[in-house]
């Protein structure tokens, strides 16, 4: 069974209604009438000692706008920060959230969204009363709330983590992750697609500047690997299959990679470098290359890998390609692993060095002959619901030569495999997420994992 949402919508109309937010010390759902000229659905999607995670969903009930600004006041105290889908600033107890680069746009009833993480109290966080869109007063529409989860007494002031991560409802299939921190990642966007049958014309088409959805068709034969530049969505039709070569996204920033078949590539099917930003790698398939499936490495962040299988091959994804590259990648490397078959693939499931916090969760683990999860060189690594099936060593500290890093492992799923080592902690995590229970993701993960199990 998935854990249920636990959010609450609120939007206040009254001081009564506002007044009955608190009621002994836990949150109440509340909702209420917005004004002309925009709706607004404030939430809170969890909430515990001294922090909280809000989402806002704006629509726009006027004239069509290019670049929005949306403007709310706090009545306790509260502190936002770590915003994502807008830039937030705020000075004393004004809070304003600006559009970013791709949901600048609103039409008339077109909508935006965007969270933030922020701080409180732990008494009271009574929900703003009004909002102001273009300083224009919102006034129109009504949301129905749901419930929240209160805090949990007893838990620390400062935990490393939260005791329970904050879910929110993307569809199975969607974005998730560091992908969605920094602005978000929407590859080519709407831009029109094409379609490429050819190396040639896939060398092209990925080298280009500018916006670009290119859908890969039948099997391209390639060798080396060939650059993807930013703002690219590639996309696989049924069947599209990349042999001998791999994708080389280097010092480039929000590309998206779903539904394509790897195999036999020669140096890496994947190759993220040099401060490369904003990747989403979804629903792809993996088997028999020389080097790793997906390495990410050099300073890069922001990334989302997810829904991927990979079988038939040995070094998997490495986080990090050296003990020496400190420098370049301390505070960067944030990755997200989430849903990953990793059926029978020896090692590196991943191999992680710096990166913190590293989110590897509801991953199904089956037969790794060499090792799960390694957490080296001062990295953090959350290590969440994943189900670990004949793996003879799921998660360790330190590797080969790599001095060791810190690991939280919690809330996991063991057949035939033993709990593996942990120690330290490791950074909060930013983002909602939903997690499944550990006990299903076998079934969750060989459902719906690799190319050719989406529509795209």
């Amino acid at each position: 069974m998935r854990t249920t949402q636990r959010r609450m919508t609120l939007l206040a109309t009254t001081a009564a209604a506002t007044a009955a937010l608190v009621t002994g010390g836990f949150l109440t759902a509340v909702s209420a009438q917005a004004a002309a000229g925009c709706q607004v659905a404030y939430s809170v999607a969890s909430q515990w000692p001294g922090g909280f995670t809000g989402n806002v969903t704006v629509t726009n009930l006027g004239d069509p706008v290019s670049g929005w600004t949306l403007g709310w006041s706090y009545g306790a105290g509260q502190q936002a920060s770590q915003a994502w889908g807008a830039t937030v600033t705020q000075n004393g107890s004004q809070v304003s959230a600006a559009n970013v680069d791709y949901n600048g746009n609103l039409a008339t009833n077109g909508s935006a969204s965007f969270g933030f993480n922020a701080s409180w109290n732990n008494s009271s966080n009574p929900v703003p009363t009004s909002f102001t869109l273009n300083n224009v007063a919102c006034t129109g529409g009504t949301t129905t709330p749901t419930t929240t989860t209160p805090p949990h007494p007893g838990t620390p002031t400062t935990p490393p983590i939260p005791s329970d991560p904050p879910p929110s409802v993307p569809p199975p299939t969607g974005l998730v992750g560091w992908a969605t921190q920094n602005g978000g990642t929407t590859g080519g966007g709407g831009a029109p697609a094409t379609t490429v049958t050819n190396a040639s014309a896939l060398t092209s088409a990925l080298n280009a500047t500018g916006s670009a959805v290119i859908r890969v068709s039948g099997t391209i034969s390639c060798s080396g690997m060939l650059r993807v530049r930013s703002n690219k969505t590639i996309l696989g039709n049924s069947g599209a299959t990349i042999v001998g070569c791999g994708l080389n996204v280097s010092g480039d920033r929000n590309v998206i990679i779903r539904n394509l078949t790897f195999r036999d590539w020669n140096d890496d099917a994947i190759n993220v470098q040099e401060s490369a930003t904003n990747i989403w790698i979804d629903h792809n398939t993996f088997s028999n290359g020389y080097d790793g499936a997906v390495d990410i490495k050099r300073g890069s962040d922001f990334v989302t890998v997810s829904w991927n299988r990979v079988f038939n091959h040995d070094k998997t994804m490495l986080l990090g390609h050296s003990d020496d590259n400190g420098a370049q990648d301390t505070g960067h490397l944030r990755v997200t692993y989430h849903h990953n078959w990793f059926d029978g693939s020896k090692q590196r499931n991943p191999r992680v060095r710096f990166g913190n916090p590293v989110h590897v969760y509801n991953n199904y683990y089956r037969a790794n002959t060499g090792y799960g999860v390694a957490s080296t060189e001062n990295a953090g690594v959350l290590v969440e619901g994943n189900y670990f099936e004949n793996v003879p060593d799921t998660y360790h500290l330190g590797e080969a030569d790599s001095g060791p890093g810190r690991l939280v492992a919690r809330n996991n799923h063991f057949v035939n495999s033993p709990a593996g080592q942990t120690g330290g902690s490791v950074a909060s995590i930013p983002y909602p997420y939903q997690l499944d229970t550990a006990s299903n993701v076998k079934s969750i993960v060989t459902g719906g994992a690799g190319a050719g199990r989406i529509t795209v």
